[in-house]
C-alpha cells in the first residue's frame, strides 16, 4: 500500500443502522466526510431482523433521529401511538434520503486495526480502506444466546430464536414454551395467545413498567421528571443500570402494560421460574417464580412511585390510580415439567444476544471483552462506539438520545481530526 493510499476516508463507521447514519449526518453538517460500511443493508435489524406484529415500546415522540424528529421534520401525525415495523422503516429511509450518506451496502468489516503509518486499516469484503478515525456503531445484538444445554432437548422440538421468529405460524401444532421475558419475550407471548395456541413461559428477572399512568404515558411523565437526562456518570447504581434488562410493557394496540399474573388468570397462560436446564424431554426450572414476579411488580411501583412524587412536587392535577393490587400468587414452586405430558412442540429463545467485536484489534477492551469510554470516545485516539445501552443516559441505544450522543461524538471526531490536520470536507 502506497503511501497516498493511508487516508482514504476521514472517517470510516461501522454499521448502516440508525445509530451509524445518525453520526454520518452530525458530520456531514460539519462538512467531514464519511464511509459506511454495512454488512446487510441500511437499517437491516428493523427491516428483518422483527416478527410481522413488532411495533415500537416507547412512543413515536421519542423518534428524534439528527434534524429529523417524528413529529417535526419527518411530519408524522401521531407522537403518542407506536409505529410498526413498515412505519419504522419508512421513516428511517426518509432519514437516509435526507442527507444522502454514502453507505457501502453488502460489505462486511473483516478487520480493523492500526495502521504503520497513522491511523487505521480497515478490510471489508470489498477491499481495503484507511482512515483517521472509526466508528463501531454496530450495536450489541450480533450472536443470539441460547444456553448450552439447548443441545440436549429433545430434536423432536423445534428450537427457534427471537431473532428468527416472524409469526406462530412458523412453529408446529402444539404448546409453545418461551424462554425469557423482556421486550420480546412477552411480546411473543402475546403473539401466540391471539393465536389461540396454549404457552408455557419461563419467567426471568426483568422488571416492568406502567404503561399510561395517571392520565398519561409512563414515559411522558418520566421525561418531564428530567429521567432521562440522568447520565450514567450521575447514576446512583451505574451497575445495574448496565445490566439490567428493559422494563417490559407493549405497544400494541395503543400501548399497554403486561402483567404476567393478569395473563395467566386471563389468558391461561403457565408461568414457571428461571429455565435451569434440559434433558430430552425433561424441562428444570429455578424455584424463583415468585420471587421474579415481586421484583417486577416492585420495579412497576417504584415507576409508579416515582410519577406520583413528580406530580406532587409540581403541584400538577392529574388522576389519582388505585393502588397495585396482586391478581395471582403462585401457590408452589414448579421445577420440573415434561414436554411431552405438557404437549410443547416448539421452544422460542427470548433472553437476549451478545456483541461481537472479534474483528477489532484496537486495545479498546477490558478483560471482559468489553468495550471501554466515555460517552463513546476511548482511550485510544480515533476509535470510538456509537448505540450502546448507556452510552451516556437511558436513552443511548434508543431513538430517544442518538441525536444528542451522534452530536457530541462528532464534535470530538472533528477535534481528534484537527489536531491531526486532517480534517477533510465531503
Amino acid at each position: 500500500m502506497n503511501a497516498a493510499d493511508i487516508f482514504d476516508v476521514p472517517v470510516a463507521i461501522i454499521g448502516g443502522g440508525q445509530a451509524g447514519l445518525s453520526v454520518a449526518k452530525q458530520l456531514h453538517k460539519k462538512g467531514i466526510r464519511s464511509v459506511i460500511f454495512e454488512r446487510h443493508e441500511k437499517f437491516h435489524s428493523w427491516r428483518v431482523n422483527r416478527w410481522d406484529s413488532f411495533c415500537l415500546v416507547t412512543p413515536n415522540w421519542q423518534c428524534r433521529l439528527p434534524g429529523f424528529h417524528y413529529d417535526k421534520e419527518y411530519g408524522g401525525t401521531d407522537p403518542h401511538g407506536f409505529m410498526l415495523r413498515a412505519e419504522i422503516t419508512e421513516y428511517l429511509d426518509a432519514f437516509a434520503r435526507s442527507f444522502e450518506p454514502d453507505i457501502r451496502e453488502h460489505t462486511r468489516v473483516t478487520r480493523v486495526a492500526p495502521h504503520d503509518d497513522g491511523g487505521f486499516i480497515v478490510e471489508t469484503t470489498a477491499g481495503t480502506w484507511t482512515c483517521d478515525q472509526v466508528v463501531i456503531a454496530t450495536g450489541g445484538y450480533d450472536t443470539p444466546i441460547e444456553p448450552p444445554y439447548a443441545s440436549k432437548l429433545d430434536p423432536a422440538i423445534t428450537q427457534m430464536h427471537s431473532v428468527d421468529y416472524r409469526s406462530p405460524a412458523q412453529l408446529p401444532d402444539g404448546d409453545i414454551l418461551i424462554v425469557g421475558t423482556g421486550q420480546s419475550g412477552v411480546q411473543i407471548m402475546e403473539d401466540f395467545v391471539r393465536a389461540g395456541r396454549k404457552v408455557h413461559l419461563a419467567v426471568g428477572p426483568a422488571p416492568r413498567s406502567p404503561r399510561k399512568y395517571r392520565g398519561r404515558d409512563a414515559t411522558d411523565w418520566l421525561y418531564d421528571a428530567g429521567h432521562y437526562d440522568i447520565t450514567i456518570d450521575r447514576h446512583p447504581d451505574p451497575h445495574k443500570a448496565m445490566t439490567q434488562t428493559n422494563h417490559y410493557m407493549s405497544g400494541r394496540d395503543g400501548g399497554k402494560e403486561i402483567d404476567l399474573r393478569k395473563w395467566h388468570v386471563d389468558h391461561g397462560v403457565e408461568l414457571y421460574g428461571s429455565l435451569a436446564d434440559m434433558d430430552g424431554s425433561k424441562l428444570k426450572f429455578l424455584p424463583d417464580l415468585k420471587k421474579n414476579l415481586d421484583d417486577a411488580d416492585a420495579s412497576y411501583v417504584g415507576i409508579c412511585n416515582q410519577i406520583d412524587a413528580y406530580i406532587a412536587r409540581e403541584g400538577i392535577d392529574a388522576p389519582e390510580e388505585a393502588p397495585f393490587a396482586k391478581v395471582w400468587e403462585p401457590e408452589t414452586e414448579r421445577t420440573e415439567l415434561d414436554t411431552k405430558d405438557a404437549n410443547i412442540a416448539s421452544v422460542i429463545w427470548a433472553i437476549g444476544f451478545r456483541p461481537d467485536y472479534s474483528w477489532i484489534e484496537v486495545d479498546v477492551f477490558d478483560g471482559r471483552g468489553k468495550p471501554e469510554f466515555h460517552r463513546g470516545v476511548t482511550d485510544v485516539h480515533g476509535v470510538h462506539f456509537i448505540g450502546l445501552g448507556w452510552l451516556n443516559t437511558w436513552g443511548s441505544g434508543r431513538f430517544l438520545a442518538i441525536e444528542e450522543d451522534s452530536a457530541y461524538l462528532a464534535e470530538q471526531i472533528e477535534r481528534q481530526l484537527v489536531m491531526v490536520g486532517t480534517r477533510s470536507v465531503a
